[in-house]
């Protein structure tokens, strides 16, 4: 991590790195303080900050601006899109409540791995594996940093190995399938990114270990698909609880679902008495 250099970026909208990087997303980024986070994504090693309006990141400022600026997606119109997924006071109320919410641009790759191993987990245990997967078979970025390693590593692996390292269980075979579809081509995820959300869906699902759940989170945090809404057992919760079980995100939320269903979640997980609302 080079700390010599800081770019400041002035901020034109709500953003806050602590709803962004703790609303079930991603598993790489650490607290360190107000506003403030130490994490490696693209094989980077990065602290972020946000004071006074501003974000600071350490690094130059054409790496800011070629990669952790659209990797934080600053430049899209989260306030109109705030406004529109704001369908009455329901959401109108969580929206508020996680409005510096952004939906990251990750990498697809990392993205698939990491809700592979998600599955009937908790966060804490998927940081563990993820950890554990980086330092055993990533490479060095800097001092105990370690980038996550390619699909070509991960598919030269046994199952075995798997298991023992990660301490994964029955996910270490799906890992291994999908490291080889990606590794041979079989699976493309950067024509991923260019096709529909549903010939996307249906080539993930195709993949071993991949069911529902699991595709739309790769869909919508990895391949950039914000029509997609993922359900899991809060979200299910909240919608029912919210809008009765004839719910239909496509419907209310259209092409931002996606990014309602994280302000959503992260109000259910923060503030359980969010469901007693009518």
């Amino acid at each position: 991590m080079n700390t010599t250099q800081k770019t400041t970026y002035q901020l034109h909208d709500t953003f806050s790195l602590t709803q962004t990087f703790e609303c079930g997303q991603c598993f790489r980024w650490e607290p360190v303080g107000p506003e403030t986070y130490r994490g490696i994504a693209f094989g980077r090693e990065v602290s972020m900050s946000i004071q006074d309006g501003a974000l600071t990141v350490t690094c130059s400022e054409s790496e800011f601006h070629s990669l952790w600026r659209p990797y934080l997606d600053l430049d899209r119109d989260y306030a109109r899109i705030r406004n529109i997924v704001s369908i009455d006071e329901k959401t109108a109320k969580a929206v508020a409540f996680g409005a510096g919410i952004r939906i990251l641009r990750q990498d697809p790759w990392e993205t698939l791995c990491s809700f592979l191993l998600s599955q009937c987990n908790h966060i804490r245990r998927i940081r563990g594996i993820i950890a554990r997967l980086c330092h055993s078979y990533g490479d060095n970025i800097h001092k105990t940093a370690y980038a996550f390693p390619s699909p070509e590593r991960i598919a030269a692996l046994t199952e075995e190995e798997l298991r023992t390292v990660l301490r994964c269980g029955y996910r270490a075979p799906y890992l291994l399938a999908a490291a080889r579809a990606v590794a041979t081509g079989a699976l493309d995820l950067g024509a991923l990114q260019k096709c529909s959300a549903a010939e996307a869906k249906k080539q993930l699902l195709a993949l071993p270990g991949i069911g529902e759940k699991v595709a739309n989170c790769i869909l919508l945090y990895g391949l950039g698909k914000l029509e997609v809404f993922p359900v899991d057992v809060w979200i299910r919760r909240t919608v029912q609880s919210l809008y009765g079980k004839s719910f239909d995100p496509s419907t209310c939320f259209g092409t931002y679902a996606g990014v309602a269903q994280q302000y959503l979640f992260y109000q259910a997980r923060q503030d359980p008495s969010f469901f007693s609302m009518s």
